[in-house]
């Protein structure tokens, strides 16, 4: 019967630590997207590039040669006076050139960055280097929305930040709680087997072994579940395949996986200790 209910302990304490690792991997999993999708907000945001009106073709290629060797640049392209006003004709819906009699757009070139250069103290500079070309007739970009943007994505980092590291905590308390309650029923056992004669190495080893274990497998299912509930988000919202980034995805579910070992086998090995230290008479 004592066997019988051990096993049951030990049944809920991987059922319990797996769904604390999913709710903590699930929360990475949300950390991860947000980043991911900031850097693609970012890199979608474009620096608008405007050349005189009589600049040869040559020219405007080889500013945007220049352009592509530079650190800053994620990528760029150039948009032709045709293709200028056949864009604005389609904004308008009429042909702004019958109109007016001439093409009154320039060519340009659309360039984005890399995401850690869309600031406002890196556009500054970029607009400074740029225009040191005679070429150049204006540099533009959206101003407010890259300063609103990094603002917002700042704060959502702090929250997401502190969301985090509470659920860390939360996390670590309720796995500890949960493997205390599954060593509960082993206490006799460990006070029985001290009792003998054993040393608390001999006694404390195949709990430990078993923590290990135990925290293995509830890593492994918090990660499969992990994995489940992306396949779904992904089949049903597409456009989160575009956010997925292989290589943190996989730091994080070796991490819950890691995580669960570690704090079963801490959990467990300070139970056996505490047990060790009680009289028989605690015990109860």
């Amino acid at each position: 019967m004592a066997g019988t209910k051990s096993k049951a302990s030990y049944t809920f304490s991987v059922i319990g630590v797996s769904l604390v690792l999913f709710l903590l991997g699930t929360m990475g999993w949300i950390v991860i997207n947000g980043k991911s999708l900031a850097q693609v907000v970012k890199e979608g945001m474009a620096v608008q590039i405007d050349f005189h009106d009589n600049v040869r073709n040559e020219s405007v290629t080889q500013m945007k040669t220049i352009l592509d060797n530079q650190p800053f640049t994620k990528k760029s392209r150039i948009i032709s006076k045709e293709e200028a006003l056949k864009m604005q004709n389609e904004l308008e819906g009429e042909d702004i050139s019958s109109f007016l009699g001439f093409n009154p757009l320039f060519a340009s070139i659309e360039l984005n960055l890399h995401n850690e250069y869309v600031n406002k103290d890196s556009i500054e500079k970029i607009t400074q280097f740029i225009q040191q070309s005679n070429v150049v007739n204006r540099v533009s970009y959206p101003k407010t929305i890259v300063n609103q943007m990094n603002d917002n994505l700042r704060k959502v980092s702090i929250i997401l930040g502190i969301i985090s590291i509470v659920l860390i905590l939360v996390v670590i308390v309720l796995i500890d709680n949960t493997v205390r309650l599954a060593m509960f029923s082993n206490r006799f056992l460990i006070k029985t087997m001290q009792m003998v004669g054993a040393t608390r190495w001999f006694i404390s080893k195949p709990f430990d072994q078993r923590a290990i274990v135990n925290g293995l497998i509830s890593g492994v299912l918090a990660v499969l579940g992990l994995f489940l509930v992306k396949s779904f988000a992904e089949a049903n919202v597409p456009e989160l395949k575009a956010l997925n980034n292989p290589t943190l995805l996989i730091f994080l579910m070796l991490g819950m996986i890691i995580a669960g070992i570690l704090i079963s086998l801490v959990s467990t090995h300070r139970s056996v200790v505490k047990y060790l230290k009680l009289t028989v008479d605690d015990l109860y």
